[in-house]
């Protein structure tokens, strides 16, 4: 008998953990980057969901959590998967760089529990930072209503 040979693909949930690893670096560079010199249109074949959506919401996501209470990156990757059902995952090489970003913008500010001792860091949200969500909602609020729309296309193609 022939043995089963796994596939050498990658797990759909390590292609997440790396779309949006590089989603997140992207917003990054677009951040550092000024508006006229962005580009002027999308790569084709870029997945909605593990481009410009997960661009739009993971910086959303971290911020309205860092608003709602302070925060650790740790809690942040928990608490965006949970939300997301584990459509969207985060790995501390993408968590922990937007953090640093967003502190060294202003955007939040990092405290650690254990001053004497590195420990978790925790985070919350500044007048900057909220400033920042207010600019991102109303994109993040475009993309997802345009993708109900496309999912309840599909369901009322399908079903």
């Amino acid at each position: 008998m022939a043995a089963v040979r796994k596939p050498k693909g990658k797990s759909a949930q390590e292609a997440v953990a790396e779309a949006a690893s590089a989603a997140a670096g992207q917003y990054l560079r677009e951040q550092r980057t000024p508006p006229e010199a962005a580009p002027a249109t999308r790569k084709r074949g870029t997945d909605p969901l593990a481009g410009e959506l997960r661009k739009q919401l993971l910086p959303l996501l971290v911020l309205h959590f860092a608003k709602a209470e302070p925060t650790y990156g740790n809690q942040l990757m928990d608490r965006i998967t949970k939300l997301t059902g584990g459509v969207l995952t985060v790995n501390p090489n993408t968590m922990y760089p937007l953090l640093r970003d967003f502190e060294a913008r202003g955007l939040i500010e990092g405290q650690w529990e254990h001053p004497e001792r590195r420990s978790r860091r925790f985070y919350a949200l500044t007048p900057a930072g909220e400033a920042e969500l207010e600019r991102l909602t109303p994109g993040a609020q475009q993309a997802l209503d345009s993708l109900d729309d496309t999912i309840a296309n599909i369901k009322g193609e399908l079903f």
